[in-house]
């Protein structure tokens, strides 16, 4: 039986399609490897997103050459965003690779094993990503069973001029509401699931391309009967599809995550314009309101860039006085990177790199200051905490998340009690609290 081992890098919606060809791959009777040495094939989903990533994915590409080079591997196939953005330059600068799979491209890799198994050198990269999966592929999950993504999406239409997103995934396609409900029941009857996470480039504008009005409120108000007994957690809501109605069914519905996650990327209107972001400083103050007045006790995450073209310290300090007064729960900070083919390369007055590390460090470091001060009001309080994992460093721990933190991205619980499992529900009191982090007991 031939070895495939795979590496998924980069975000959840990368990891789902590495679960889509994990079980394509185990369809054909290929055996899934934890360990690259001694493979037949070794696969690599790349993220090529930003610089950071488009380095990281190119450092475990020219990792596993080596293997290749040592023979501890006989083929290297490179998948997923990075190939679908540089395909010729990966098969002309890094010979060992072979076999080059665009981002719509992967679920044909499990159908060329044999071919390159033979010798022979692919590429195969669609100039227009059109894939969308469905109920019908059987997911490998990789996640923990009892946490699952559920993607209703692909790709993106909004175009935000620092963003390559469209020109490696495509424009939004979405999923229909009944395969999304499909599959949600038939991953709920092979899994003690206790958390959905809905996923996509852009989840409230679900379902518009079909008909100019968004689904996501439809669609959650399908999928939440289907898991009774535990959390439905949205994730990446852009401002500009953020309906009332969908604010509705955050509030009402007893087991939706009462967790908003809303990229603003930036408060100052001449920015937001330059990043053809269509949602502007009222809105954005105006949609926080609605929300925070409609649903009781949400937690909201947000991001933001720092060190975009033009932006001067005027702007920047406008941005920190307004995450100052509207303190998120959750920011993640993101310094500018310049890609080729969007739009804001070419924009005039780029930010000197060591300007955009300051900025970023003084937004990390004005988000801890609130993270520490939000997370102290949770002293003495009980909350409801689904149990990851055990604590690797302390086998008396475990750890879990509450309903306002995100699996990867947020903070975690440490939890001690007797007879706990992984994938349960326990109330938990907390004694203390860190900058991201809290601790407690089971009561």
């Amino acid at each position: 039986m031939k070895k495939i081992y795979l590496l998924s890098l980069g975000c959840p919606r990368n990891l789902l399609d590495s679960e889509v060809l994990l079980g394509l791959l185990e369809k054909k009777d290929l055996k899934i490897v934890d360990n690259p040495e001694g493979s037949d094939v070794a696969i690599v989903n790349t993220c090529g997103f930003i610089e950071d990533a488009k380095q990281e994915s190119i450092d475990i590409i020219l990792r596993l050459c080596d293997l290749k080079k040592d023979g501890k591997i006989k083929k290297l196939v490179v998948a997923g965003c990075l190939s679908q953005r540089y395909p010729d330059d990966l098969a002309k600068d890094i010979d060992a690779i072979d076999g080059i799979f665009g981002t719509s491209d992967i679920t044909k890799i499990p159908d060329l094993i044999e071919d390159l198994l033979t010798g022979r050198k692919i590429n195969e990269v669609s100039s227009n990503p059109d894939f969308l999966y469905d109920q019908s592929y059987d997911r490998k999950i990789l996640t923990s069973s009892h946490s699952v993504y559920l993607k209703i999406q692909e790709g993106c239409s909004n175009k935000c001029s620092y963003c390559v997103i469209p020109d490696l995934k495509g424009p939004r396609r979405s999923r229909s509401i009944d395969s999304v409900v499909k599959e949600a029941e038939n991953l709920k009857k092979q899994h003690l699931i206790k958390e959905f996470i809905i996923i996509g480039q852009d989840t409230t504008s679900f379902g518009m391309e079909k008909g100019g009005k968004p689904l996501l409120a439809d669609l959650l108000r399908k999928v939440s009967p289907i898991i009774k007994d535990g959390w439905i957690r949205l994730l990446y809501t852009h401002p500009a599809h953020f309906t009332d109605e969908l604010i509705d069914v955050l509030a009402e519905a007893d087991n939706i995550c009462k967790y908003v996650d809303l990229p603003i990327q930036h408060i100052n209107y001449r920015i937001l314009n330059k990043m053809n972001r269509r949602v502007k400083k009222d809105g954005i103050v105006d949609l926080i309101e609605r929300i925070r007045n409609k649903i009781e006790g949400v937690t909201m995450r947000s991001s933001v860039i720092v060190g975009f073209p033009g932006e001067t310290e005027e702007e920047f300090q406008e941005l920190i006085d307004f995450l100052k007064n509207v303190k998120f729960d959750r920011l993640g900070a993101f310094i500018y990177s310049k890609e080729e083919g969007t739009p804001a390369v070419g924009m005039k007055d780029q930010v000197p790199e060591h300007i955009k590390k300051e900025r970023f460090d003084k937004v990390m470091e004005l988000q801890q200051e609130i993270s520490e001060e939000n997370n102290r009001k949770y002293e003495g309080k009980t909350v409801k905490v689904l149990i990851d994992e055990k604590d690797p460093d302390d086998p008396k721990q475990f750890v879990g998340r509450a309903e306002m933190d995100a699996p990867e991205v947020d903070g975690v619980i440490y939890v001690k009690g007797k007879n706990l499992k992984i994938g349960d529900f326990v109330n938990v009191r907390i004694t203390d609290t860190m900058e991201y982090d809290l601790i407690g007991e089971v009561v």
